[in-house]
């Protein structure tokens, strides 16, 4: 069992930016790729961005040159730096993990991008 909790998200002017974070429950969290997706109202859930064990990335082209995502391993976290944002990131962040056939998801944490 995988608990994940995020946190950070809020209401942001466009061209702002958040940290999102996520603290996983897991002895084995550095042995796993973490994910985290966005869900817009109306909207199907979309990966936003994937970082390996190994540390290899990748970023869903909406946001590349804007967010960065990275882990810490000994704290057992992933991070979601997001820059530049824009009304259009207007989502709820959910952070995910898979265990074999299993996917774990927490809570989510809501992104609001206006002015």
């Amino acid at each position: 069992q995988v608990q994940l909790v995020e946190s950070g998200g809020g209401l942001v002017q466009p061209g702002g930016s958040l940290r999102l974070s996520c603290a996983a429950s897991a002895s084995d969290f550095s042995l796993y790729a973490m994910r985290w997706y966005r869900q817009a109202p109306g909207k199907q859930r979309e990966l936003v961005a994937l970082i390996t064990s190994g540390g290899n990335i990748n970023y869903v082209d909406s946001v590349k040159g804007r967010f960065t995502v990275s882990r810490d391993n000994a704290k057992n976290a992933v991070y979601l730096q997001m820059n530049s944002l824009k009304p259009e990131d207007t989502a709820i962040y959910y952070c995910n993990t898979r265990r074999g056939i299993y996917d774990y998801w927490g809570q989510g944490t809501q992104v609001t991008v206006s002015s």
